[in-house]
C-alpha cells in the first residue's frame, strides 16, 4: 500500500479550505493523504506546522496578518519541515514562492489533474535534519510574459551580469534573472567559476583557455565545449587559468 501523505491546509477561507479536503477526498483512490491540521493565517500555519508532523502544507498566500510568503520563511527553517505547495489566486508571486523552494504553485480555483500534479511532486525526507540535506536550486524561476519559466541550473553555459539582470545563456536561448550575480555566485560557487567581475562560467560545460596575443600583453579567452562564443578572462581572475592547467 502506497505511504499516506499528511498533509496541513492553510487558508483563511474556511471554504476555500473544505474545497481543498474535498478534492484531496476525491484524489484516494490514486493518492493517499490524511489532513492532520488546518490553519486560517500565517501565525498559526507555523505553530502548526511546528506542532504536526507533516509532509507538505497547502498554504495560501493572500492572508491577514502574516502572509503566506513570510509564513514559509519560517516554516523551512524548521527541523524536518514539510513541502510546501502555495495555493493562491494570484500569479505575480510565483518567483518568490519558487525562491524558496516550493515544489509547486497552484492557482485557483484549483482543479483536480493540477492538485495530483503537484502531490507526485513530494518527497518526504527522513528523520535527519531537512534543512541541512536541503540541496541548492536545480532550476532557475523566472517570469516573461506572463509565463513562468524554469530553467535546469545543469543547462546554464555561463551567468553575465548587464545592467540590473544577470543573463543566465543556455544553448537554446537567453533568460533575464533578477538576482544579482554576488548571490548567485555563493549559491553556486561549486558548479560555476569567476571568470571576470561580471561573468561566471559553468564548469561543467568548460572546455579549456585560450591565450589571444595582441599589442599588449595579450589577455585569455574562456573556451566553452561546442560553442563558439569565446569569453574574457579578466587580469584580476588569471588565476583560475593557472589553476585549471595546473588541474589539467
Amino acid at each position: 500500500m502506497a505511504t499516506r501523505i499528511k498533509a496541513i491546509l492553510v487558508d483563511d477561507e474556511v471554504l476555500a479550505r473544505e474545497r481543498l479536503a474535498d478534492l484531496l477526498r476525491d484524489l484516494a483512490d490514486e493518492v493517499s493523504v490524511e489532513v492532520v491540521a488546518q490553519a486560517g493565517d500565517g501565525l498559526a500555519a507555523i505553530e502548526t506546522a511546528a506542532a504536526h508532523p507533516a509532509d507538505v502544507i497547502l498554504l495560501d498566500i493572500q492572508m491577514p496578518g502574516m502572509n503566506g510568503l513570510e509564513a514559509a520563511r519560517h516554516i523551512v527553517a524548521l527541523p524536518n519541515p514539510p513541502a510546501i505547495i502555495f495555493v493562491t489566486a494570484f500569479d505575480e508571486h510565483a518567483l518568490q514562492a519558487f525562491e524558496l523552494r516550493a515544489v509547486d504553485y497552484l492557482l485557483k480555483p484549483v482543479r483536480l489533474a493540477r492538485l495530483r500534479e503537484a502531490l507526485t511532486r513530494i518527497k518526504p525526507l527522513a528523520t535527519e535534519d531537512a534543512q541541512a540535506l536541503a540541496p541548492r536550486r536545480t532550476h532557475f524561476s523566472l517570469l516573461e510574459r506572463g509565463r513562468i519559466w524554469r530553467v535546469p541550473v545543469a543547462e546554464v553555459l555561463y551567468l553575465r551580469a548587464e545592467l540590473r539582470y544577470v543573463t543566465a545563456r543556455t544553448r537554446e536561448r537567453e533568460y533575464l534573472l533578477e538576482e544579482s550575480l554576488v548571490k548567485l555566485e555563493e549559491e553556486f560557487g561549486g558548479a560555476f567559476l569567476r571568470i571576470h567581475r561580471n561573468c561566471l562560467v559553468a564548469r561543467a560545460h568548460l572546455q579549456g583557455f585560450q591565450r589571444l596575443v595582441d599589442e599588449g600583453d595579450g589577455h585569455w579567452l574562456a573556451l566553452l565545449k561546442d560553442w563558439p562564443e569565446r569569453l574574457p578572462v579578466s587580469r584580476r581572475q588569471m588565476h583560475v587559468v593557472r589553476e585549471f592547467v595546473k588541474g589539467a
